[in-house]
């Protein structure tokens, strides 16, 4: 009785993954598309690399430089996608010939989760595939004009980097709002108004609002603007004396050639901010700061917006389509991943487990870069996949609360025998 359950059991499951396998082969785009896919990357890329290399102040540029790059993310999230989803389809034909007398193994092979699979199910692939692949053709055809353009912008020198180290020095999906927020800067007040320009800049946690900042304040129009840039390193105005908040602040930058004229005070706060306490910094900073000076308040409540006297910054956390393509730079670098399918294939699904946080992208990144093992990939996977659901268990939600996880992730205990 048992060994006629177990037959029927595995004929089940054989038919069961047959069909799969043969709808999942029905989806999978033609090689030709793919190839083209690749080929237009390719030249998108090569435009990118240049616009990346050149100091573009125009905002309309910028706009049509922010659509070519979320169509070039788009268009690697869906190549590396379908190249991951096929090489787990061999797997799992390979693993189904190695276990036919196991039904049991079957079964677990055909209820297994794949997130990768997840994220294109539902789809029509090769519609999509289709789609993006004529949006690139189109813009390929258009960029003749376009590089005419780029080529008016003055080069930004840097020394030569990897790919991954270029990533480490750069703002990485935030360009227009760097412009706006230096844009911002740099616009003279005109004479008699005495007040003092302020920028909000809102966002989640761990979006990259302090990291913006820093970026902006870095460029060297901006230090050139400002003899002095102040950073306010207390979390909250409420308790906060106008005598002892200069004590609270330190420099991030001071140009002797401009001593005296205008400053830039960067605030930057948890929570809401107590409007009494920012009347009461406002009228002393009228007071005691130059013409022309600005100040920069971030903040994760919608609140603050209401304090600036300008639009306010919103950021967002990058699509996922964006923060692939910026992981596979920092994982692989210059690297193309096709050479490393097994890896690429791991390396979406540890994406997945990260809710888009860039300081697990670069601390995850870095570990990953250092064994190219797919074994230590895989325990890296299931590390994070374990530190999400034990917040998830003890929360209720993921990942942060006051802008940390509760349950912190850790490989301290498992290191030995990783490498």
């Amino acid at each position: 009785m048992e060994g006629l359950i177990s037959a029927v059991l595995g004929d089940i499951v054989s038919r069961a993954i047959s069909i799969m396998v043969k709808k999942c082969h029905e989806q999978t785009p033609t090689e030709e598309d793919q190839q083209r896919l690749h080929q237009l990357l390719m030249r998108i890329s090569a435009v990118v690399e240049e616009a990346d290399g050149r100091c573009i102040t125009n905002r309309g540029m910028i706009r049509q430089i922010s659509t070519v790059k979320e169509q070039m993310f788009r268009g690697y999230f869906l190549l590396d996608a379908f190249r991951c989803r096929e090489k787990k389809m061999e797997d799992k034909e390979v693993s189904f010939a190695k276990s036919k007398f196991n039904p049991a193994k079957r079964f677990r092979l055909l209820s297994s989760n794949s997130q990768i699979e997840s994220m294109i199910i539902g789809r029509d692939s090769s519609k999509e595939l289709k789609q993006v692949i004529l949006v690139l053709e189109n813009m390929v055809a258009d960029m003749k004009e376009f590089a005419i353009f780029l080529m008016s912008y003055p080069r930004i020198y840097r020394q030569p980097y990897g790919a991954y180290l270029f990533f480490d020095k750069c703002m990485f999906g935030r360009q227009m709002e760097r412009e706006l927020a230096i844009s911002f800067l740099l616009h003279a007040e005109p004479l008699g108004n005495e007040k003092i320009g302020v920028l909000p800049i809102v966002g989640p946690p761990l979006v990259g609002k302090s990291t913006l900042v820093e970026h902006v304040c870095y460029d060297d129009r901006v230090r050139n603007h400002f003899s002095l840039i102040l950073l306010y390193i207390e979390n909250d105005l409420k308790d906060e004396a106008v005598t002892t908040f200069r004590d609270n602040c330190v420099i991030k930058h001071q140009n002797v050639a401009l001593d005296g004229e205008r400053s830039l005070l960067i605030i930057e706060l948890l929570g809401d901010v107590d409007r009494v306490a920012w009347k009461r910094l406002m009228q002393s900073a009228e007071i005691r700061m130059t013409h022309g000076s600005k100040i920069i308040i971030t903040s994760r409540s919608e609140k603050t917006v209401s304090f600036g006297t300008t639009e306010a910054l919103r950021l967002n956390y990058l699509s996922k389509e964006a923060y692939w393509y910026f992981f596979r730079m920092l994982v692989f670098g210059s690297t193309d991943p096709e050479e490393h399918p097994k890896l690429t294939s791991i390396a979406m699904e540890i994406v997945c487990e990260m809710s888009g946080s860039f300081i697990f992208a670069y601390i995850v990144s870095t570990l990953l870069r250092g064994n190219l093992s797919g074994r230590f990939w895989c325990r890296v996977l299931r590390h994070l996949t374990e530190h999400r659901q034990k917040n998830l268990f003890l929360l209720g939600e993921y990942p942060l609360v006051d802008g940390r996880p509760r349950y912190v992730w850790s490989m301290a205990k498992t290191r030995r025998g990783w490498f």
